[in-house]
């Protein structure tokens, strides 16, 4: 059965009046959360199942936790906890968490233990033996578990925050593996873009969405030193040049350009490339890092020169003509059914009428 785990956790804030001289700070509606753990998944069952609203998936690990392993939710922004729910267990109530210990940190670096965590099932749910109330800090920046040592992997099936400002949940629950077995020297550079895709990945899949569309839960990204070019993708592995990187170790959004084409998944191949390699830099270049496409010459482009041309020619129509229509295309190619007509029945004009429009515009 269920396993779930109340964790009451109560803190003083002190509270400052607002002056017309020293305004209160505009707050994200939102924290977001990225996790971290010491334990590798098992298979498929990522780490951010645990944070995703769904109490039928989890996280498992793949081995037996040690004394020294942990998993952390870290948050982008210092958040006031008021209560914590923890489900732990498979479904069928096997592998629940035992005992173990909850740290908690101001600063996303320093821990310190909060709570003792000791429960025993009952027929009625979960009772909590142990907590120490009272040593929370006023504002949290990451949450610790502990497991310790248990004969059994640790199965953490939703972790739910009451907070403010509230912690969103993983819509679109994603984990990136990282292989720089190859170039292990990119280990630092390529841990912190898997970091960056991932958390681009729910913006990803709200700009290409579509009904039914189930998006990937597991990506691979290797990094190789043989590697010619600067990265491809195929399905949902991503391959990169180590060298590239290492020459060029800010260009993080070609990475995005990458994860962008596993959300695309285009079952067939009458799709143009042009369009293909357009929406995928459309979406890192105005939705990513708007701003950084750099100058485009209208006397030596058209629509189809692909990647950040055809990106830019993309934002034009979109912005001018139809706010959904990266959407729409999109839809057309995953489900096979794209053709130039489209263009017309989305905008009412041919995509050479739109091409037309577009270059003229980029001259005034």
């Amino acid at each position: 059965m269920p396993i779930s785990i109340h964790l009451f956790l109560f803190a003083l804030v002190a509270c400052l009046p607002a002056t017309a001289a020293d305004p209160p700070a505009k707050k994200a509606s939102h924290a977001i959360a990225t996790v971290e753990s010491s334990l590798k998944s098992a298979g498929g069952q990522i780490r951010q199942f645990a944070l995703d609203g769904d109490t039928n998936t989890f996280f498992a690990s793949e081995k037996n936790p040690g004394k020294d392993d942990y998993f952390t939710l870290k948050f982008d922004q210092p958040v006031d906890i008021k209560q914590i729910d923890l489900w732990t267990g498979r479904p069928n109530g096997d592998d629940f968490l035992g005992s173990g210990v909850l740290e908690v940190s101001s600063d996303g670096k320093t821990f310190k233990e909060n709570a003792t965590l000791s429960w025993r099932a009952t027929r009625a749910g979960v009772e909590t033996l142990v907590f120490e109330k009272g040593k929370l800090p006023p504002k949290v920046q990451a949450v610790r578990i502990k497991p310790g040592e248990q004969e059994h992997p640790l199965v953490i099936r939703e972790i739910k925050i009451d907070s403010e400002p509230p912690v969103a949940v993983f819509k679109y629950p994603i984990e990136i593996a990282l292989d720089v077995s190859d170039a292990p020297e990119m280990k630092e550079w390529g841990e912190k873009v898997v970091r960056i895709c991932e958390g681009a990945y729910p913006m990803i899949n709200e700009e290409l969405k579509s009904d039914g569309f189930k998006p990937a839960t597991q990506i691979t990204m290797t990094l190789k030193k043989d590697y010619r070019g600067v990265a491809a993708t195929g399905g949902t592995r991503i391959t990169g040049s180590a060298k590239f990187f290492q020459d060029h170790p800010d260009d993080v959004g070609a990475m995005v350009h990458e994860t962008v084409h596993v959300v695309q998944r285009y079952r067939t191949r009458n799709n143009p490339g042009w369009l293909v390699e357009g929406i995928a830099d459309y979406v890192r270049f105005f939705k990513f890092e708007p701003g950084k496409i750099g100058r485009i010459n209208p006397d030596r482009v058209k629509y189809n020169g692909s990647y950040r041309v055809t990106a830019a020619f993309l934002n034009y129509a979109t912005e001018k003509y139809d706010k959904d229509l990266v959407k729409k295309l999109n839809k057309a190619m995953r489900d096979g059914e794209y053709k130039e007509e489209l263009w017309k029945d989305f905008t009412k004009k041919t995509v050479q009428e739109l091409d037309e429009e577009w270059r003229a515009s980029l001259k005034k």
